[in-house]
């Protein structure tokens, strides 16, 4: 019996059928919720996490193209939403982290706030890039993946990811270098 593809099962959920639109989700919903898990590491965080993956590409549906694969689309919007969890988790006045900052600034109030800088900065650089490039610079700093992890995930060769990458990475310097 032959599967039935991605690409079909996308044009019947479009079509408000529901029984394409289930086995979508029951296709994906364990790579997507290992995916989850590994990255924030709390099964109930993951369960929440995968139930807003796919809300987001229910909703989203219409926008895929085809271009790259439905499952590089629903693993990139995973991506993100891990991101947007660790950023609103994530409590970037924590004590524990204040003191961390600190710490490596010293005691002098200028160098904390010299550092707190630099973030904005490189946060406003990071937004300036290519959709492509900020999601490897991404999956490579902020999660932590190796290149061949990074390249699986978004279904495009090591190669690819590298020169992604060094892209990026330039392109950070060239802005960062100009801000300072």
């Amino acid at each position: 019996m032959l599967a039935t593809t991605d690409k079909a099962l996308v044009a019947k959920a479009l079509k408000n059928n529901k029984t394409a639109w289930l086995k979508l989700v029951k296709r994906y919903e364990g790579l997507v919720y290992n995916y989850a898990l590994r990255m924030v590491s709390h099964p109930e965080d993951a369960r929440d996490l995968m139930q807003d993956v796919f809300v987001s590409v229910f909703r989203g549906l219409a926008s895929w193209r085809g271009d790259a694969s439905f499952k590089t689309w629903l693993m990139i919007i995973a991506n993100r939403r891990c991101i947007e969890f660790y950023r609103r988790r994530k409590d970037w006045g924590s004590s524990d982290e204040l003191e961390s900052v600190e710490s490596s600034a010293g005691d002098h109030p200028d160098n904390v706030y010299q550092l707190h800088q630099q973030g904005r900065h490189l946060v406003a650089a990071m937004q300036e890039l290519p959709e492509e490039q900020r999601l490897v610079v991404e999956l490579k700093f902020y999660q932590h993946l190796t290149l061949d992890a990074i390249g699986q995930q978004l279904g495009v060769s090591t190669n690819t990811i590298k020169s992604r990458l060094y892209a990026a990475v330039d392109k950070l310097k060239q802005k960062l270098e100009v801000s300072a």
